[in-house]
């Protein structure tokens, strides 16, 4: 295996680092559904290029599973970017990437509720641990006060986004539609471009329009986010495998706190760094400690 290998799912977190700062930098200059529909506008109309021949000769196939491919768009492309847009108004850059790299924990969770996995060790202990770093986060290293309700309702957005894009992946692998993986995702843009079209028309209009500070913003959204960003990711699963690159979901956090702090000049704090360290190293956990929590004979009794 080629080292250049490992450079694709890199390169799509370093894209996915530079989204996180686009929903911050979004947060006072357009509406989160706005921007949301816009950059599937852009992305829809980038992939028909090379997409749309190819998927109207699997129309039938298309028409046969659209219920499911507007459910995961809902998902994805929808539900996750519009709570990711709303959640940049009241936490940081940092905070929501870490929430994003829960994913993988939170994969493993849904695939034991909606795929029959077994459940291990790793995810037990991972969870747990991940969990206590996710409260020293949220709490800025003072778990008390969730108790006194003292806690960023950003935050809480991005781990319910997080967990719509865990669902998201879990579905995808359960409803195996015969598609390609362009023609899925492309299907899935345009579902939720249409779904996010009825919730912009209900904006005022002068919400639902992009202004000249926005237009940036979902140019890198809709091409480097929504196209670019799913190629390299889709060609780095095919040369390592899923496992492999979800552990780079690891390498996100580090990243766009680099960018945050380093550009965006964001405060970088204790809690950052122990409460994130602590959530990552319990998702690092899970992924890697896979003895089951049963013994067959005891799953059996």
């Amino acid at each position: 295996m080629s080292a250049f290998a490992f450079l694709f799912p890199l390169f799509a977190i370093l894209l996915w680092a530079g989204n996180v700062m686009v929903s911050r930098l979004s947060a006072h200059t357009i509406d989160p559904f706005a921007i949301t529909f816009w950059r599937l506008v852009l992305a829809v109309a980038l992939m028909s290029t090379f997409v749309l021949k190819p998927a109207w000769r699997n129309r039938a196939l298309i028409r046969a599973h659209w219920p499911r491919l507007a459910c995961l768009g809902l998902l994805a492309m929808a539900l996750f970017q519009c709570l990711s847009y709303q959640a940049a108004h009241t936490t940081t850059a940092t905070n929501m990437a870490i929430m994003t790299a829960l994913v993988p924990l939170l994969t493993m969770l849904w695939s034991v509720l909606l795929l029959g996995e077994s459940p291990t060790l790793g995810m037990l202990a991972g969870g747990a641990i991940s969990f206590g770093g996710l409260v020293y986060l949220i709490t800025a290293g003072q778990p008390f006060l969730l108790i006194s309700g003292g806690v960023h309702s950003g935050d809480m957005l991005m781990l319910v986004a997080a967990l719509s894009y865990a669902l998201y992946g879990v579905l995808l692998r359960r409803w195996q539609t015969g598609l390609p993986s362009w023609q899925s995702t492309y299907i899935q843009a345009i579902c939720a471009m249409l779904f996010m079209l009825v919730v912009v028309l209900r904006l005022p209009p002068g919400a639902a329009l992009p202004n000249r500070a926005s237009l940036p913003l979902i140019a890198y959204a809709g091409t480097l986010a929504s196209v670019i960003l799913p190629f390299f990711w889709m060609q780095g699963v095919k040369l390592l495998g899923p496992n492999r690159c979800a552990m780079f979901m690891n390498l996100l956090p580090v990243a766009t706190a680099a960018i945050a702090v380093g550009w965006f000049g964001e405060q970088l704090h204790t809690w950052h760094l122990v409460g994130g360290g602590i959530a990552l190293a319990g998702v690092a956990l899970a992924q890697t400690w896979r003895q089951p929590l049963f013994a067959p004979g005891r799953a059996a009794a």
